[in-house]
Order: C-alpha cells, then structure tokens, then sequence
C-alpha cells in the first residue's frame, strides 16, 4: 500500500467531497472548509479544511458564526497532517474542547487474514429492523456506557431512507446480544467505513470484534469497496494492527457547544 496515496485519496473521497448523512443533512462548502449541517440529534461539523496561517482564525470564527446560527453544537475533525500546523490550538483558543484522538487506519478489504466465523455459542445476525437496532443499541450502552439514542435515531433512518448504505451486525451468545459494529458504506467512493465495534467486558477476548472486521470486510469487498476504514481507539488499534490495518494519520474531534 502506498501510504500518501491512500491517505490523499481518502482525504479526496471521504473528505474534501464528502456527502450529506442521510435525506435531512447538507453539505456545504465555504472557501478552505467543507462543513456538514444535519439535524440537531445528527452529526454536525467540519469534516475537511485547507488553510494556511493567515486565513485560519477567519475560517474558524466563520464556522463558529454558521454553527451558531443553526442553532447546532459541533465537531472539527481534525487530522493530524492538516494544516496549519497549530490549528488545534487555534480552535481551542477559539472555545473548542479536543476529545481523545484515534488512529486513521485502513486496509485492503481483501488484505487481512481473518477468523471467518465467531467462537463458538456466538452467532451474527444482519440487523434489518427496529428490533434489530434495539440490540445494537443495547450492546453500545453497556459496551461503552454512553447514551445510544442518537445512534438509534441514526440506524432507523438509514434503514428506512438508504438501506444499501449501511451493514449492521450484531454476536448473539443465545438470545444475549454480546457485541454489534455497524458499516457505512458511501456510494462512488473506495472506502467502506467500520464503525461502533463494541464487546459487553464479559465477552471480550474471544474473537468477536475480529469475526465482525471479517464479516464486514467481506460484503464491503463483495460490492466493490477497495479499502477499509477505522477511526481507532487506543483500544481496538493493537488488534486492526494485528489484521493488517495500517495506521496512516491521526484524527481528533474538537467540540464546541451550541450556543
């Protein structure tokens, strides 16, 4: 893999020309910075930006200005080789908060060498529906212990405006939903986006995180993705290593409250 490659094409696809999350989401793109406004319970932020050191206080205080009059709390997500090279003390000298940074890491969809099933007494079923989604929900709560009722709203909507575009899965041990993952797929590009994996404590250690990479990796290979994505935790980064995931940069969301 060719790393700059990789890395300026993702930023090209994935990026620069990102696309609206879902039918109430806009894409809007002001000078040096693609910004993404969805609704309230939705992901709001700048997903792409271009500045130098004399245009990137303007830039950042004109977001805050877009931001506000939406009405919209939102994220800047910021990787690590954009520039300039100080911009992330410029945003928090501009009121944003850094949340833990993750990993950019990607891989040929048809590149890492994965356990094609779950262990034993564990299977994976697609979610297709509301009940479906109620477990990915309550896998996400306990595995994280955060809230799942955005994601909830995200999922139903998807499946219910643009089911192609996203691959939901959740390990059952008997009718216990032990672990889910989601994927994103975004049409015309080469990336398919792993998302939300996540193991309840009692679970994890057994392979089922590596049996949801597998089976995603699968089906994004089937309809023709070429790569696969992760933003990776500290936590999950060591085994997407171990698969063959490659980490090419670094991202951190910096947040700022609505007003």
């Amino acid at each position: 893999m060719d790393h700059e490659a990789v890395l300026a094409l993702f930023d090209r696809e994935m990026r620069e020309g990102a696309q609206p999350y879902g039918s109430d989401g806009v894409v809007e793109r002001d000078g040096g910075v693609v910004r993404h406004i969805g609704p309230e319970h939705g992901w709001n932020g700048v997903v792409w930006s271009d500045l130098t050191e004399s245009d990137a206080d303007a830039a950042v205080a004109a977001q805050v200005r877009r931001f506000a009059a939406a009405g919209r709390a939102f994220e800047w997500k910021l990787y690590g080789h954009d520039r300039p090279a100080d911009l992330g003390e410029r945003l928090r000298a501009a009121g944003f908060t850094p949340e833990p940074a993750e990993t950019l890491m990607i891989a040929e969809t048809g590149g890492p060498v994965l356990d094609p099933e779950p262990p034993a007494g564990v299977v994976l079923r697609p979610v297709t529906d509301a009940a479906g989604i109620d477990l990915v929900v309550d896998v996400h709560e306990r595995a994280f212990g955060t809230s799942g009722t955005r994601l909830r709203r995200q999922l139903l909507a998807q499946l219910d405006e643009d089911p192609d575009t996203v691959v939901a899965v959740v390990a059952l041990a008997g009718d216990v939903p032990v672990s889910s993952a989601r994927m994103e797929l975004v049409p015309g590009t080469r990336f398919a986006g792993l998302w939300g994996g996540g193991t309840v404590e009692a679970w994890r250690g057994r392979g089922i995180y590596r049996a949801l990479v597998a089976h995603r990796a699968r089906i994004a290979a089937d309809r023709g993705y070429r790569y696969l994505q992760v933003d990776a935790s500290d936590l999950s980064r060591p085994i997407l290593q171990r698969l063959g995931f490659t980490p090419l940069t670094t991202t951190t969301p910096y947040v700022l409250p609505a007003p």
